[in-house]
């Protein structure tokens, strides 16, 4: 909105505009009963969102973000939730209207779509239905003419063939495609307001820029105003008006987006702003680099270093990978014939030395998870060698590998799925040490209390469970048990990926410290290219099972030369308000499927040098075809 229409941001955070705020929230409070008694979670919460206005609430997990959002939309559950204040829309209270009135409102004046999409769909009802649904309900459309919008509607959200998709499921579309079939049933019905709860946090980066440039599109077209909750402030800084900072259920600041990113008065923020990793900043530094750690309650921060030299180039590497190639054979009809093959990891070649750092990037599905765990043969390849500190890993009965296993070690995303619920984190911990007979169990507390200082937490806790710890400690204790072993080799497979700005930083930190104390060798597989940037020594591009670019860290990002990598890194949202209203040449394409028909023979791949160490594949026809952005 132009500044004319802006007189100025209020403390609360509201904005006090020539036009009616479309939502007016004032003194909002949400509480939930807990052991007999009420416990608030958001706490006197205000801003206003103007027409054709987008405002970011940004926030970690457990700030009170979404439970914002879900109180606007009244969907906090009456027999334990309470919602208090006003929450005016156009001028009515939603908070004194009817659960009747409401329904009418939910789809109508105000639409929400969510994180996960896959949830928010149901998977037995096609995709048409479920958006023709909302228009008969809604609009009092006959079936004939809400199909016919439905069909407008996939398209006008960019979906190919959309007539074609109509009948098709949920499954059948990839994660930003069911994105974009979210989005379309929330415009279904023409709303003023959209709550974006999170809606591009589960996407690849090109996914979340397509989805991010989508919805300023369609707010261009519809004059919609967006509420879009985040926690992510490269986000935050791509498409946001105002912003509102959301801490421990409060507002801590708020005011243009430009102004808190220029100067941050909140502690809170400095820290969130600190944490976030800038693609480019890293020029002139040849090695990975610790976050900034700010103080969230002070603002005091530590200047970040470069992490010590400790790759021992010189001496064999700790992992080499040869032409490893892992598929995944499809059976259909009664006796189970192949009908095709999915060609996961093909011919992929690398070496990995003590104390450095390989980042695996590329989108869902490109190979990086099947790679790392075929490397560990928690997956068996197909063909290949793997060698591990000088053995080569296919050749190893199963007694020989589980004596390997002592020296390479993985760290999966989701911790608490790698955790035994049942189990406390000490026993979790101790567990490798006791199978493999390395500590007595008079001995395994000792050494239990060891890693666990090391990881930055306390000897004490050994005693609780993983329900008691947040998702960054749980993360800590899983790197404390891969470290039980003392292994060369670490393969991190999106082990931050999953965690909130701060925490990640936190747990990166944590790594590179290790990296320099101990020499270990990670293989870190990740799509957050801009966290690659900070912690690698190389980079290796993954496109469909196949490595297309590989090289040193400072030659790949400064000199990005195959397609697929210029695609993948400017797609990265920059944490720079000043550039949000610059056009970026974002493709609707959607990754292709690495399935193959049975007899398929992947073509010979040719390679170039682009700059010592910097190789690149040579591309054919399908990608000079369409642009590289």
């Amino acid at each position: 909105m132009a500044n004319a229409q802006r007189i100025s941001d209020q403390v609360s955070g509201a904005a006090v505009t020539q036009a009616s705020p479309v939502l007016s929230v004032q003194n909002l409070t949400t509480s939930f009963m807990r052991e007999g008694e009420w416990r608030q979670v958001v706490r006197n919460v205000s801003f206003d969102v103007a027409p054709k206005e987008t405002v970011a609430i940004v926030g970690e997990s457990g700030s009170g973000k979404s439970v914002t959002a879900l109180s606007i939309m009244r969907l906090i559950p009456q027999s334990n939730g309470r919602i208090e204040g006003v929450i005016k829309l156009g001028g009515t209270n939603l908070l004194t209207l009817p659960e009747k009135q409401m329904q009418a409102v939910r789809g109508n004046d105000v639409a929400m779509i969510f994180q996960e999409p896959m949830t928010s769909l149901n998977p037995v009802l096609t995709i048409g239905f479920q958006i023709s649904e909302a228009l008969i309900w809604h609009r009092g459309m006959s079936r004939s003419e809400a199909e016919a919008e439905t069909v407008r509607l996939l398209e006008k959200v960019r979906i190919p063939a959309a007539k074609s998709r109509f009948h098709e499921y949920p499954h059948r579309f990839s994660g930003g495609m069911r994105q974009r079939v979210m989005i379309a049933m929330a415009l279904a019905c023409k709303p003023k307001l959209l709550i974006a709860d999170e809606p591009t946090t589960a996407l690849d980066v090109t996914i979340q820029a397509q989805i991010l440039q989508l919805i300023k599109q369609l707010q261009e077209e519809e004059d919609m105003s967006v509420l879009f909750i985040t926690h992510d402030m490269g986000v935050v800084a791509e498409i946001a008006d105002r912003t509102v900072v959301m801490y421990n259920g409060q507002a801590v600041e708020a005011g243009q987006t430009e102004d808190i990113f220029a100067a941050p008065a909140n502690p809170y923020t400095m820290a969130l702003l600190s944490a976030v990793p800038k693609l480019g900043s890293m020029g002139g530094h040849d090695r990975p680099m610790r976050f900034p750690i700010v103080d969230k309650t002070t603002g005091e921060s530590n200047v970040p270093v470069e992490t010590p030299d400790t790759v021992k180039a010189a001496e064999r590497p700790i992992l080499e990978v040869a032409n490893l190639t892992t598929r995944f054979d499809i059976t259909s009809g009664l006796f189970g014939k192949v009908s095709g093959r999915v060609h996961a990891v093909e011919n992929v070649s690398f070496s990995l030395h003590a104390g450095e750092t390989l980042a695996l990037v590329g989108e869902s599905g490109c190979g990086k998870s099947t790679t790392g765990r075929s490397i560990l043969r928690l997956i068996e390849p197909n063909s290949g060698t793997v060698v591990v500190d000088g053995e080569d890993l296919s050749k190893l009965g199963k007694r020989e590998l589980r004596d390997m296993r002592k020296r390479m070690q993985i760290i999966f995303q989701d911790p608490f799925a790698s955790l035994n619920p049942r189990m406390s984190v000490g026993a979790a911990i101790a567990e490798p040490l006791l199978a493999h007979g390395l500590v007595s169990s008079s001995k395994a507390s000792e050494r239990v209390a060891d890693l666990l200082t090391q990881v930055g937490l306390l000897p004490d806790m050994a005693s609780r469970f993983p329900h008691e710890f947040s998702g960054g400690q749980r993360q800590r204790i899983c790197i404390a048990r891969a470290l039980a072993l003392e292994p060369k080799l670490i393969v991190a497979d999106e082990s931050v990926s999953a965690l909130d700005v701060s925490v990640k930083a936190q747990v990166i930190n944590l790594m590179l410290d290790l990296q320099a104390r101990m020499g270990l060798a990670y293989l870190f597989i990740s799509h957050d290219i801009a966290v690659v940037e900070r912690v690698s020594h190389r980079v290796a591009v993954m496109y469909l099972g196949e490595i297309v670019e590989i090289g040193p860290r400072a030659s790949v990002f400064a000199n990005p030369t195959h397609p697929y990598t210029k695609r993948l890194i400017s797609a990265v949202p920059i944490p720079d308000p000043a550039r949000r209203h610059e056009k970026r040449e974002v493709t609707n394409d959607e990754i292709k499927s690495p399935v193959r028909a049975p007899d398929y023979v992947p073509p010979a791949r040719q390679y170039r040098e682009v700059s010592p160490g910097h190789v690149v594949q040579i591309w054919g026809e399908e990608w000079e075809a369409r642009p590289a952005s």
